[in-house]
C-alpha cells in the first residue's frame, strides 16, 4: 500500500504522508485500504515509514500495552484520546480510532466524538455492545437494543465538527443474536447515515460474501483480521476482491511485539547480555534514525540564538 519509502529518511516519510488523501477521498478509490494496528506513537512512526496509507488505533492494543490487561472495557476515553493525540502529533497518516461503545450513552458518545476529533481522528468506530464491552472475538458479549445504538450513531454524526470526520458503525450481534440479526442491525445503522459499516466476527467465507453482497455496493465495509480469531484470515487483496474496502489487522502488532519481547528477555536472562540478540535489534544510532533524533536536534538549534 502506498509508496515505498526509506525508513531512515523521516523527511521523505513526512512529505509522502502529507500528500495522502483524506479518509473519505481514499475510500472512493477502488483499491482496498489496509490499515495496520498501532498502539502508540512509536508503532505509528514505524508503520508510516513502512509505507501504509492509514493506521488503526486499537483499543484492545492500548489495553494490552498501556495497562497490561485484556480488552474487557478497562480503558477510558481519556486514555484513548491521549494516545491518539501523541500519534497524530507524530505522523501525518489518517487514523481510524476504536471508540468502543462511545464510552457511555448518546451524550457520552458525543463527548467522545468531540474529544477524538480534536485529537486528530479521521474515522471513529462505535460498536453496539453493552458495557463493559469486550474484544469482539471473545465469548460472552452482549448488545444494546437497536434503537439505543441508532441514537448513539445519530448523536455521533451530530457531534462531529467536520463532515470529513467519518463515523464507522460496528455491530457485534452475530455472536449474540445470529447472522441475520447482525445483517438487520447493519441495515438499521446504515439508515442513520453513517460513513462505513463493520460486521464483527463473521464466521465463514460464506458469511463474508453475503455481507459484501448486501452492503459493499452501498457503503464501505471493514474486515477485521484477528490471528486466531473467529473470522477466517485472508489477505487484504483477497478481501478487496470480495468487496471489503477497509482491512485492519488491529492486534497483530501487539502480538508480534510481545513475541519478540519474550525472546529478547529470555535471551538476556540466559546470557546476561544483549550480545546474542544484537542482529535482531536496532543499535543506539539505528533507533535514533527511525525517530529522527538528528532532525529534532537540528530544529531545536534554530531557536538557540534568541533572534
Amino acid at each position: 500500500m502506498g509508496n515505498i519509502v526509506n525508513s531512515n529518511n523521516p523527511a521523505q516519510v513526512t512529505q509522502n504522508a502529507a500528500d495522502q488523501p483524506t479518509m473519505g477521498q481514499r475510500l472512493k478509490q477502488p483499491k482496498v485500504l489496509l490499515a495496520p494496528g498501532v498502539y502508540d506513537a512509536l508503532s505509528a512512526v514505524v508503520a508510516e515509514q513502512a509505507g501504509f496509507e492509514a493506521l488503526y488505533l486499537s483499543g484492545a492494543s492500548i489495553a494490552y500495552t498501556r495497562l497490561g490487561r485484556s480488552d474487557i472495557g478497562l480503558t477510558t476515553a481519556t486514555e484513548v484520546a491521549q494516545t491518539l493525540a501523541h500519534i497524530t502529533d507524530r505522523v501525518r497518516l489518517p487514523v481510524i480510532v476504536d471508540a468502543d461503545t462511545g464510552f457511555g450513552n448518546a451524550l457520552n458518545t458525543q463527548r467522545t466524538v468531540r474529544d477524538f476529533e480534536r485529537a486528530g481522528a479521521s474515522m471513529l468506530q462505535i460498536e453496539d455492545q453493552t458495557f463493559p464491552k469486550r474484544c469482539g472475538h471473545l465469548q460472552g458479549k452482549g448488545v444494546v437494543p437497536v434503537v439505543e445504538m441508532q441514537g448513539k450513531l445519530r448523536a455521533a454524526l451530530d457531534a462531529r465538527r467536520s463532515a470529513s470526520t467519518l463515523i464507522l458503525a460496528r455491530t457485534d450481534a452475530l455472536a449474540v443474536e445470529g447472522f441475520e440479526a447482525a445483517m438487520a442491525r447493519a441495515e438499521a445503522y446504515l439508515a442513520c447515515g453513517v460513513d462505513a459499516l463493520f460486521i464483527e466476527a463473521l464466521r465463514s467465507p460464506e458469511q463474508m460474501k453475503a455481507a459484501c453482497d448486501q452492503f459493499a455496493h452501498r457503503i464501505p465495509l471493514l474486515a477485521n483480521m484477528v490471528e486466531g480469531g473467529q473470522t477466517p484470515l485472508q489477505s487484504a487483496d483477497a478481501l478487496g476482491q470480495l468487496g471489503f474496502r477497509i482491512v485492519i489487522f488491529p492486534g497483530g502488532t501487539a502480538r508480534a511485539v510481545t513475541h519478540t519481547l519474550q525472546g529478547y528477555y529470555a535471551s538476556l536472562r540466559q546470557h546476561q547480555t544483549t550480545d546474542p540478540w544484537r542482529a535482531q535489534m536496532l543499535d543506539f544510532d539505528g533507533l535514533n534514525a527511525v525517530i529522527d533524533t538528528p532532525g529534532l536536534l537540528a530544529r531545536g538549534k534554530q531557536y538557540d540564538s534568541g533572534l
